[in-house]
């Protein structure tokens, strides 16, 4: 039986076209889809917004599976026909994600920016990475690609998830563990238990002069507890996603002291597109052969 997949980016004709027991068809975002392109049992939403994919679906009887080549999925909740189900993208940008970590902690530790922008031959000592201990929110592929990151540079990390395995911390240690850790790096999904996770009562457990680096999703920090945090000089933090976001002009968190932002760029690198399409040929290939995507979300 053939399988036959719309794609809305026409880089999909090429990386799909070679996969067993797959036909691909291109769709044009926006226009009324042909009657054979209502037959598509996979959409790959690359190319489309989230409204205009969610608006597509409901086009489409034979849809079963849409396939994002994003890791989050938060902005899907709710927006699909009840039978059609969500692959996303991990994999695809774990690397890169967590290479921008780094690079924010050590921008931190090193005091990069005070001397890249000083103008004067000034020196101090700086904290560094090495003997840091790390607490990572989060146990996926993102954390995983962090973890090897930190060793190298000398720091200790701690995994924490929703439940425990090995090597893993259950979410409900997070009182315990907190004051224990330098750092905190959020990588978790946005979801209903996540949202608002990092609260006033979360950032207090943390000790004095602590680091927290969100390279999750804006909504997983209560903005206003931070800020205080922030305001005070007790903590301090680098953030890759706000709530809001994007962040508006004149929003207290662009002059907050001790805050490194930047706009929601941690996975948005060269390469990226290329490393989308291989988790997106990944898990089309395995609907091809009447499996299960490996990324479906649960």
């Amino acid at each position: 039986m053939t399988t036959t997949v719309l794609v809305l980016d026409p880089r999909g004709l090429t990386e799909l076209a070679d996969l067993p027991g797959v036909r691909v068809l291109h769709h044009v975002p926006g226009a009324e889809p042909t009657d054979e392109a209502r037959t598509a049992q996979v959409l790959v939403a690359e190319g489309g917004t989230v409204d205009e994919v969610a608006a597509l679906a409901t086009q489409l009887p034979a849809l079963r599976l849409v396939q994002t080549t994003n890791a989050g999925t938060e902005t899907w909740v709710g927006r699909l026909p009840a039978q059609v189900e969500l692959s996303n993208g991990r994999g695809a940008h774990g690397a890169s994600t967590a290479e921008w970590v780094l690079a924010g902690m050590l921008a931190v530790y090193r005091d990069l920016v005070t001397f890249a922008g000083a103008r004067t031959w000034s020196d101090h000592r700086t904290e560094t990475l090495v003997g840091k201990r790390v607490l990572v929110l989060g146990a996926g592929d993102l954390a995983t690609e962090l973890v090897v990151r930190l060793h190298a540079c000398g720091a200790s990390s701690t995994l924490v998830a929703r439940t425990a395995r090995d090597g893993v911390h259950a979410i409900d240690e997070l009182a315990q563990l907190l004051p224990a850790h330098d750092a905190v790096v959020l990588v978790v999904p946005l979801t209903d238990s996540t949202r608002g996770l990092v609260d006033a009562a979360f950032l207090a457990r943390m000790p004095d002069r602590a680091l927290l680096v969100n390279a999750a999703r804006g909504g997983v920090v209560d903005t206003g507890a931070l800020l205080a945090e922030l305001t005070s000089g007790r903590l301090r933090a680098v953030l890759d996603v706000t709530d809001p976001e994007p962040l508006p002009d004149g929003h207290p968190l662009w002059g907050a002291p001790g805050l490194l932002l930047t706009p929601h760029v941690g996975g948005f690198t060269s390469g990226r597109d290329d490393r989308a399409w291989a988790v997106a040929r990944t898990n089309v290939a395995a609907v091809g052969r009447g499996e299960q995507p490996p990324n479906l979300v649960r």
